[in-house]
């Protein structure tokens, strides 16, 4: 299975949603709660040119947020991306 990587904030319905997802696909990944870490967030920021959450990388590509995860899911490759 793939690295995945989540960077997310509490209270957001879209970040809940990606989560749900991945664990409905059993997958295992990290999820990092940038709530309260603004020092880690403009990291990513950085990285991504995106100032929303989620952020979702998968061996370290950069695939966008919930609704991209989502996308790829309906087209029917977001499983071969995860490896399962």
């Amino acid at each position: 299975m793939k690295k995945v990587v989540l960077y997310t904030k509490g209270y957001c319905p879209y970040c809940r949603k990606a989560v749900a997802l991945l664990t409905e696909k059993g997958v295992d990944f990290t999820n990092y709660d940038v709530t309260n870490d603004d020092e880690t967030f403009s990291v990513v920021k950085a990285q991504t040119g995106w100032d929303t959450v989620p952020q979702i990388f998968i061996d370290d590509e950069f695939i966008g947020g919930c609704d991209d995860l989502h996308l790829l899911d309906q087209k029917g490759e977001l499983d071969k991306k995860l490896g399962i």
